[in-house]
């Protein structure tokens, strides 16, 4: 068998994909849906009863939750079956991420076990590591955490100062320092510890056993939201570490981090997708009994325009998420093939996405907070009292712009990983630029629905591609320096990747037959075209105009303008429609 990825991470932004080739959330079969149902009657029956309890950390509650769901096997989902777990794909994994997404604080520490607590021993471990440890962590018969942050060092990683230095006789490695921001760090049995190791410039990475002598911690910190998640300071004091618990190779830790955080980034996007589900349903339920002047507040046409944006929020960031997701997969199982270990094809599978990985980290977790904020918005004042669940869905959700990096950051890794990728001939970007150069004419409109929706996203990407290479021949090696443009830029890559993703997703459900009633996925796509094309305008006008002047700056907005600006529709319409299948329906049903 050989498996191949429709495109190469980055590789959107230069290469059109066939239809056919994309995946879209429709094409789950029986059984990820069967899990993924699990996952959500779990949360339903066995987590929601104590979100208060957790919210307040009343003792024990969370381990408790954590192991049932271990006892469930959901704390193996991705581990290997000779470790006790289920084995399942990239693309299960992420499709039930989604379902526990919906947990509140829950979410935070099952993932924070599953993600980052065990994923670094999966992929790095050794056999006597994963023979020792994994099966404790599959189970739930012991819970994981992972310290990475310091009090000196948080977006910078490699600056911690948390040390260690080989024992005499060879045999530990005595640990000291600080980490701090630790989720699960109350209730860990495991801890993935970096530190560097005597005066190595880089970190190693440390398997360390939470009950070893010499750990203390300060108490549960007092947050804004996911209060119930479990966030301490933890100090090593000559801890004792056995040299056989060196994770990886020594100095690999620093590529260890990264490269979990790019996982971290893309499983948020699906987390969030469990999020928005739950405040979507909070939102229309509120609105369908809500009454003021005499009349449902679903009837009114402001609130149906929140309903319908919330949707295509959603909508638009499941279709990204997914393709993402299926490519990664078919690059680990292609890497399999090829005679890869394990853990280098996931690692290096995920890596090959890390663009896309930054990408939908932004933009899921930006969409979870218009969501959250419009879901505020529609409750009225009950939305700002803690009695209505919507309230602890705001306070949640502003953690995951900040979560595996802060989004500044991923918007840099954005840009910067693709034109890298460019530059070493991983993709063939500045060999399209070079070709666009010599043809440089906006596509023309037919009349056909997706051929002219295809011919729109392939100018945004043109007209991207057209400014790439000013902006790096203006500003030079000074263009690090200039983040504000550079973000913007990737704002443009981004919203470029979620509209050809949403397109893709309602071009197959047509062809495919897939839905009854294709006009309110058309429209969906039509809200989100006109947003999208708006917010590229918007961010293309404000970086030309940060790097040029007079007639340059004249000839490149106008030549900018005729790529991106597009004809306007009854977008008011097409929200009603939206709002008015989201409200029959009272959830999420799209």
């Amino acid at each position: 068998m050989d498996t191949k990825a429709a495109l190469k991470g980055g590789e959107f932004l230069i290469k059109n994909v066939n239809v056919n080739d994309v995946f879209i959330p429709e094409e789950f079969d029986e059984e990820q849906q069967m899990i993924a149902q699990t996952c959500e009657d779990f949360i339903e029956t066995q987590v929601e009863q104590y979100f208060d309890d957790l919210d307040k950390h009343k003792e024990g509650v969370m381990p408790m939750l954590l192991k049932q769901a271990g006892e469930l096997g959901l704390l193996g989902i991705s581990v290997p079956e000779e470790y006790d777990g289920f084995g399942q794909s990239f693309l299960t994994n992420m499709k039930a991420n989604e379902a526990i997404g919906s947990g509140y604080s829950f979410s935070v520490a099952f993932m924070a076990h599953t993600g980052i607590g065990t994923l670094p021993l999966l992929y790095y471990g050794n056999q006597s590591q994963h023979e020792k440890y994994l099966p404790k962590l599959a189970t739930g018969e012991w819970l994981a955490s992972y310290c990475l942050t310091e009090p000196g060092a948080g977006s910078d990683a490699n600056a911690g100062s948390t040390k260690a230095v080989l024992s005499d006789d060879g045999k530990h490695y005595i640990l000291n320092g600080q980490k701090m921001w630790i989720t699960n760090a109350g209730f860990a049995d495991l801890l993935t510890v970096f530190a560097k190791i005597d005066n190595d410039r880089v970190l190693s990475a440390f398997l360390v056993e939470a009950h070893s002598d010499g750990i203390t911690m300060n108490p549960e910190e007092n947050k804004m939201g996911i209060k119930g998640s479990s966030t301490r300071q933890i100090f090593f004091n000559d801890v004792k570490v056995p040299a056989e618990n060196l994770l990886g190779r020594r100095g690999e830790g620093f590529r260890i981090a990264l490269n979990i955080l790019h996982v971290g980034r893309i499983k948020l996007g699906a987390t969030v997708i469990g999020s928005m589900r739950r405040a979507i349903k909070q939102s229309v339920n509120y609105a369908n009994e809500r009454k003021q002047f005499g009349s449902q507040l679903a009837n009114f046409g402001a609130i149906k325009q929140k309903l319908a944006d919330q949707v295509v929020k959603a909508f638009s960031t499941e279709s990204a998420v997914y393709r993402a997701s299926k490519d990664i997969e078919d690059t680990i199982e292609s890497y399999k093939e090829q005679g890869k270990p394990y853990g280098a094809a996931n690692i290096e599978g995920i890596a090959e996405y890390e663009p896309e990985c930054a990408m939908l980290k932004v933009y899921g977790s930006e969409a979870l907070d218009f969501i959250v904020d419009e879901g505020v918005q529609i409750h009225g004042g009950m939305g700002y009292s803690a009695e209505t669940p919507i309230e602890r869905g705001y306070r949640d959700s502003r953690i995951n712009r900040i979560f595996e990096g802060t989004n500044e950051i991923n918007r840099m890794i954005v840009i910067d990983s693709i034109t890298k990728k460019g530059k070493k001939h991983k993709i063939d970007l500045y060999e399209k630029i070079e070709e666009i150069k010599q043809n440089l004419a906006p596509a023309k409109l037919t009349g056909d629905y997706f051929a002219d929706k295809h011919a729109m996203v392939d100018n945004f990407k043109n007209i991207l591609l057209h400014l790439i290479p000013i902006v790096q021949e203006k500003f030079g090696r000074k263009l690090m320096f200039e983040e504000e443009i550079l973000m913007k830029l990737a704002d443009m890559m981004m919203n470029v990747y979620v509209l050809e993703s949403t397109l893709l997703r309602v071009e197959k459900l047509d062809s495919k037959g897939l839905k009854n009633d294709i006009s309110v996925y058309k429209d969906i796509l039509d809200i989100l075209t006109q947003t999208l094309a708006g917010e590229i305008y918007q961010a293309g006008y404000e970086a030309i105009g940060s790097f040029t002047e007079d007639d340059e700056q004249e000839n490149l907005l106008s030549l900018f303008e005729n790529f991106v600006k597009i004809k306007p529709f009854n977008i008011k319409e097409a929200r009603r429609r939206v709002a008015d299948k989201l409200i029959d329906d009272n959830f999420y049903n799209f």
